[in-house]
Order: C-alpha cells, then structure tokens, then sequence
C-alpha cells in the first residue's frame, strides 16, 4: 500500500510518499515560504538527491498541485501513474471536542473541521484545501484525518479548563485543546525509545518550535498540560501569532483601534508575533540576518520568543515536579543552534549541563545535546508527524 502523507501548516507543506508493505519513504520533501516571495518546492529523492524548485506560491493549493506533478515527473517522479496513490492522510488541526481519534474523511467530517475553522484560522482552511486539492486530483482514493487536538485529551480538568463562568465551557465548548499533537506524540516516544528509557515512567518536556510552537508536559506517556489553548493562538510567541497576552490589552486594542472580532483575530494571528515585532518577517532565518544586520527590532523578537519558551519549560518542571527529558524539534528546535542555546542558560537549577559544543555542531538528527553527567538529558528530536499520520491511515484503510 502506498500512502500520500500531506501536512499543511501555516506556512509550509510537508509531505512523504510512503511504501507500507516495506515501511519506507519513496519521496519526501516540503514547500516553505508560502505567502513569501521567495517560496519553494524542496525534494529529497529516494537516492538522496535533493531537486529544489523555485515558484511563487500565494497560498496552499498552488503548492499541492505542484507536489502531486513531481510524483509523477519523467525525471524526477518515482511513481508512473497517481493511481499508485491508495490512501491520503492529513494533519487537521483542531477537531474540537468532536474528535478524540484519527477518522475516515466523509461530507460530514469536511463540515465539523468547517465548523472549527474559527478557531484554527491559519490551518483548518490549508487542512481543507489540502484535502479538497486530493478530491479532485484523486477522486475515490480514501483520505484519513489526523487530528491535533486528539494527543491533548487526557490533560486533566484542572489544566484544560478555563476559569470562566462553566456555562461557557457547556454552551460552546471553550477550554483547552492543545496542538502539535501528532509531533508531541512522536517526539515524546521516540526520545524514550533513543535513550532506552521507559516512556511510562519518564517526564518529558517536548519543545516544538518552528513558525507556529507549542511546548507540552508529557508524564508517563501522556500529555498533561500543553502550551495551546482554545485554538493554536495561545501559548509561545510564534511567526506570525501573539501567544499569551493580557486580555485587558486585546479590548484596549479592539477599542482603539475600533477593530471588528474578525479583524482583531486577524491582527493576532497574522500580523503579531515575529513579524509584529520586528517588521522583518515571521520567518526565523530572515529574523537571524536581520539581527546580524543590527537590526535592534529583530533582536527585540528573537530574545522575546526565546524568553517565552525558556519560561514554559520551567513552568512544567513545575507542573510534572521534575523533568527527566527536555526535547527540541520542529523547524527552528531542530535547525537553529543559537536558539536552542539560549533557551537552555538560566536553567541549569534543573541540573541541566549544556554541551554548547556538540549544539553547535547539530541540526536535524537526533542527538543529545548535554553531557553525559547531567541529571536532565537534553535531545534534538527531529519529528516525524508523516509517520505518525501515514500509520493511522494504513489501520483505518
């Protein structure tokens, strides 16, 4: 069985074609940049040749088009026909209480992921758009859902709930779903697994940080408590996303401003964050040149978002009374040394030992980053959300 595996995030597509029968990647790749203008389709052939391809890219329907003619390119395709294709999964973000599993894409799961679209703005509709690009370039191939929200369910009631009259909470559903659920769900595994650790016994941090972020406390295998509240907007400062802020300050500047919900929502989830804050870009390598530029802006939001994540860390040391394993992954966790770096000074009352030379020297692949005498281990895991997505699709199919 062959299975198309699409995780459309913000601002980004990853994808990996996977052959099930022999539980190997075909081809894999990702867009990135989308919205930007410099955006671009990068592959990692089967004989690891990486192809990258340069085309504008607006918005998230442009760049699957894109990915399905290069699994069927005469050069560089590794499938002769898309009718090779025999199942679809795909990250869907928010699932509200509705879904607490992976399930079979029908009408009417189209129309609860619309239903939650408001509170996953920036990736419910991608999630969408993804699916309906497969429809129509794939017709009757199955597609499978995989939701974000589902790794979230066994927080307690003590850490989801809001403190708001309970009506609320009765009426609409407003609590704490978390996100990333599927990377916090691999990473917090595979890092047990890497270091021969029992995951049933072990307390693990899990930092995914990249252009959206999250980080999670995950006690004896599950998620107890997580960054991302209500939708993907709460927690740590992201590319383009606030994160926490004072309430008090979101009506003072609805008001002010004289800002409609929708287009106080759109302040918050597009125009905030990195971007906000340095006027560069919500992209983590821009916001690096910028600051070596002496961009004092820029500097402003790289130390504002490595201080927030620095802080979550520290708050669900608390929260587990202890850490046992710190892991850093997604885009910037696993690729940006100076942020990794810094996030970890000032924590060393968690008996944690640094190794900034072997930092330094890593990205992408799974290593530990502290010496062999440090009471907490720090890892670089890079995630494998795909894997995770394609192994519920092939159980469902």
């Amino acid at each position: 069985m062959k299975i198309l595996v699409l995780n459309c995030g913000s601002s980004s597509i990853k994808y990996k074609l996977f052959d099930m029968d022999t539980q190997t990647v075909m081809v894999q790749g990702g867009v990135e940049k989308i919205g930007l203008p410099d955006s671009f389709l990068q592959i990692k052939l089967n004989n690891g040749e990486k192809v990258k391809i340069e085309q504008l890219m607006p918005e998230h329907t442009v760049g699957i088009q894109l990915i399905l003619n290069s699994l069927v390119d005469e050069k560089i395709g590794c499938i002769a026909s898309l009718e090779e294709i025999q199942a679809v999964g795909h990250r869907v973000v928010h699932g509200g209480e509705k879904f607490n599993k992976s399930v079979l894409i029908t009408p009417e799961v189209k129309e609860m992921i619309v239903k939650c679209v408001e509170l996953a703005p920036l990736h419910n509709p991608a999630n969408l758009k993804g699916i309906e690009a497969v429809e129509h370039a794939l017709p009757g191939v199955p597609q499978v859902a995989v939701f974000d929200t589902a790794f979230h369910q066994t927080m307690p009631d003590e850490a989801y709930m809001y403190a708001i009259p309970y009506e609320l909470y009765e009426k609409y559903g407003i609590r704490r779903y978390g996100f990333h659920g599927t990377s916090h769900r691999y990473v917090s595994a595979r890092v047990c697994e890497y270091l021969g650790l029992d995951p049933k016994t072990t307390k693990v941090i899990t930092a995914h940080i990249g252009n959206g972020g999250s980080c999670t406390a995950v006690m004896n295998g599950e998620s107890v408590d997580t960054s991302m509240g209500l939708t993907p907007l709460e927690g740590l400062m992201m590319g383009t996303r606030a994160g926490d802020m004072d309430l008090g300050a979101a009506t003072y500047i609805m008001e002010k401003e004289n800002l409609s919900t929708t287009e106080f929502s759109n302040l918050m989830n597009k125009k905030s964050g990195l971007l906000g804050v340095s006027g560069v870009s919500s992209d983590a390598r821009d916001i690096e040149a910028a600051v070596q530029a002496g961009n004092k802006r820029a500097d402003l939001a790289r130390r504002i978002f490595i201080y927030r994540v620095k802080k979550y860390i520290g708050a669900y040391a608390a929260a587990m009374n202890g850490v046992d394993v710190i892991v850093f992954t997604g885009g910037i966790g696993e690729n940006d040394h100076y942020i990794r770096q810094e996030v970890m000074k000032g924590l060393t009352y968690l008996g944690i030992d640094f190794d900034e030379d072997k930092n330094n020297s890593v990205r992408g692949i799974e290593a530990v980053l502290t010496t062999p005498e440090s009471k907490v281990k720090v890892c670089l895991i890079p995630t494998d959300e795909e894997w995770m997505i394609a192994s519920d699709t092939q159980a469902l199919i």
